[in-house]
């Protein structure tokens, strides 16, 4: 996957998307099992690791693998339909938890390794998929840490005690054991191996993805109509553009049936083919909503465009989004999706980049006052409808952002948030002051304030541009808090306090912009700025340390030039 188009996003996305494409480089190599009398005469599998081709000691295959019945022995059979029967009632995602513990059985039957020509017995496990590769899978546990634990916990109570080896060895190294490709770097005996099983017919390089295919159709109500009708002369056909937008009928009738609620509106099933003027029906399943939620954000800025998707001035001018944030519950769904589906439309033509979201970042989850995440069944849940009714949006929103990192989140507090609401009190009481009848003290108290002042614009900027919303709440309460002893500059000090608030706490804000007669909005005005030479400190603190430890702090005057 090419992640170079993206400016910021967390690695942990990047490596869930990654992973759920699973691309893999290696090779298809055959295993014979002519001797087995089958129509089939070799089992094909995948590898990464071809040049452990002379470690190969059992094959696997995924228990639904087409060749499982034909090649179980009858003594073996009642045991491996249990197993199959038992793995086809266990998802795909229980089967690769690396918690699960390896299981498997014996069909009764071998395959022959062509490049050593040992015979090899054939297992079945539900740690092989179908969906990858080619659901067979050669093991060599001296050297695949899964194919390793299944051979301790299956293959050793039947031939192996596992003693003579602890675990296995997945790095680099020099080919030993392998007929003539001894003393080769395994980098170079990948390469060996491999254009000799293809000089031989015995398989070929091969890239393997773990993603499938997406299927879009949904047998429900609310989707988009999937834009196709069926008439028995002319097949199936692509609704007329013309004809577009197909809408969902209004008399549709929801009953648990298994089947699209459309397809008991006679109005819309029934039409007439543009082919053959003949009848026809349409299609009756709809799409599923991440077909729309893929690029939602095109058709928002141009919903009434008819000439498009989007309207390609507006777009150049927007596009791509600078900033999403979201949580990492989309990473392998509506995110993957929509970056797929820009990279389309710009193989087509239809856009100038390549990447639907440049920055993502990820919010926390809020939990319960245990510290467990909220549920109804732990009693835990705190409505926020409730706490806005008590103490106003401004004071819940701001609690949210100060309860930690916003990537973090963490536990709901009353106490906390009531902290919150009395530090937003005093923010009304310091703004709505009449800054005339204050009595400043004047000289260094002022230097400090406005010192203080510009530090904190300047903090309170670089946190909100990197989500760190708590700091910035923080830094807003350290000024809060001198303003209250030290009242110098007070019009200049509220003013650039209730524009650094105003992302957070938007009501109050408001509010006292317009008391304070300053213009609408107050969410119209630029973010305040800031004087690096004023917000420079005058002092540091020289920390003295002897053999490590500290002897003293000496308060330092800073130089500037």
């Amino acid at each position: 996957m090419d992640f170079s188009g993206l400016e910021e996003w967390p690695d942990k996305i990047l490596t869930m998307q990654n992973n759920w494409i699973g691309k893999s480089t290696g090779v298809d190599i055959s295993f014979d099992i002519s001797s087995l009398g089958l129509e089939e005469r070799e089992i094909p599998t995948f590898t990464t690791r071809i040049d452990t081709i002379f470690g190969v000691t059992f094959l696997v295959l995924a228990p639904e693998h087409r060749l499982v019945d034909q090649i179980t022995t009858p003594q073996h059979r009642s045991e491996v339909e249990q197993y199959v029967a038992q793995a086809r009632s266990t998802s795909e995602i229980d089967r690769l938890s690396a918690d699960k513990e390896k299981t498997g059985v014996f069909t009764g039957s071998y395959a022959v390794n062509r490049l050593n020509y040992e015979r090899v017995p054939i297992f079945i496990s539900d740690y092989v998929l179908m969906t990858y590769g080619t659901g067979a899978v050669m093991g060599v546990p001296a050297h695949d840490a899964r194919d390793f634990d299944f051979a301790r916990k299956v293959i050793a109570p039947i031939s192996w005690d596992g003693s003579d080896l602890m675990e296995a060895y997945l790095g680099d190294g020099f080919m030993t054991s392998s007929g003539p490709y001894d003393g080769m770097t395994n980098e170079e005996g990948v390469e060996a191996i491999s254009d000799d099983v293809e000089k031989h017919g015995w398989g070929k390089r091969a890239v393997s993805y773990r993603i499938r295919d997406w299927l879009i159709s949904r047998q429900r109500y609310w989707g988009t109509p999937i834009p196709m009708i069926y008439c028995e002369s002319c097949g199936v056909l692509p609704v007329r553009e013309e004809d577009l937008p197909v809408l969902l009928p209004s008399d549709a009738e929801f009953k648990p049936t298994g089947e699209s609620p459309l397809v008991a509106s006679a109005d819309f099933v029934n039409t007439t083919c543009h082919g053959c003027g003949g009848p026809a029906k349409r299609e009756t399943d709809t799409m599923d909503t991440f077909m729309d939620s893929s690029w939602y954000m095109m058709r928002y800025l141009s919903p009434h465009f008819s000439d498009g998707p989007v309207d390609p001035e507006v777009a150049k001018a927007w596009l791509p989004v600078d900033q999403y944030t979201g949580g990492a519950e989309h990473a392998v769904m509506h995110l993957l999706y929509s970056r797929f589906f820009i990279k389309a439309l710009y193989d087509m033509g239809m856009v100038d980049f390549e990447e639907p979201f440049l920055r993502l970042f990820n919010q926390g989850v809020i939990l319960g006052q245990d510290h467990e995440k909220m549920s109804k069944s732990r009693g835990n849940v705190v409505n926020p409808d409730d706490v806005v009714g008590v103490m106003g949006a401004d004071a819940v929103r701001c609690f949210l952002m100060f309860i930690g990192p916003w990537d973090h989140g963490g536990p709901w507090s009353g106490e906390g948030i009531n902290g919150i609401a009395r530090w937003l009190n005093r923010v009304w009481d310091i703004a709505t002051r009449d800054a005339a009848a204050l009595d400043g003290s004047g000289g260094s108290a002022s230097r400090e304030t406005r010192r203080m002042l510009h530090q904190t614009v300047r903090k309170c900027y670089g946190d909100l541009d990197r989500f760190k919303f708590n700091t910035a709440i923080a830094s807003m309460m350290e000024l809060t808090n001198h303003l209250s002893v030290e009242p110098e500059l007070w019009s200049e000090c509220v003013e650039k306090l209730l524009l650094m608030l105003a992302p957070m706490a938007p009501h109050m804000t408001e509010e006292l912009w317009e008391r304070s007669g300053r213009g609408y909005s107050i969410h119209q005005q630029d973010f305040p700025g800031w004087d690096d030479d004023l917000a420079a400190d005058e002092v540091f603190t020289l920390v003295v340390q002897v053999n490590g430890k500290v002897r003293d702090k000496l308060e330092v005057p800073v130089w500037h030039s």
